[in-house]
């Protein structure tokens, strides 16, 4: 099994888009994340759904869970409106890792393993010409795995 076999169409957005729209293709699409691509089309990194939340939950809130507690209803509720006005390269984690990108041929093991070396949900999956063909996700390598 090959990573041509697990591939599936996945969406892009780019470092300008509104991070709120990621948000809302996040939570419309059941994704576990999306991949940014720069200027040119090609991958740049890979947007966990986690790294959204980082940029609208306060940091007061981050940093110390019991003041989360003792906001008031309407106000938690609300958190999400602090994405508003804001881009998916604000939302980028600072220090860039390791970009989960492959090719066609990866195997089950190699795509397992960038996977956990890089912590991320999906792999982006490269053709021959290097353009973005589409991604891997957890879900799928895990259903293949299992499936045995």
């Amino acid at each position: 099994m090959r990573a041509r076999d697990l591939l599936a169409d996945f969406p892009v957005v780019g470092l300008d888009s509104p991070v709120i729209d990621a948000a809302r293709m996040l939570a419309e699409q059941d994704l576990p994340g999306i991949i940014v691509v720069g200027d040119d089309g090609s991958p740049f990194t890979i947007l966990p759904g986690t790294e959204v939340l980082r940029l609208a939950v306060p940091t007061y809130c981050q940093d110390d869970p019991a003041l989360a507690r003792v906001v008031d209803e309407a106000h938690a509720d609300a958190f999400l409106d602090a994405l508003n006005g804001r881009t998916v390269r604000e939302a980028l984690p600072r220090q860039r890792r390791e970009l989960p990108v492959t090719d066609l041929d990866a195997t089950v093991l190699e795509l397992a393993a960038l996977m956990a070396r890089t912590r991320s949900p999906l792999v982006a999956v490269l053709g021959d010409d290097r353009r973005l063909t589409g991604a891997v996700t957890l879900q799928a390598l895990l259903d293949r795995m299992l499936a045995t």
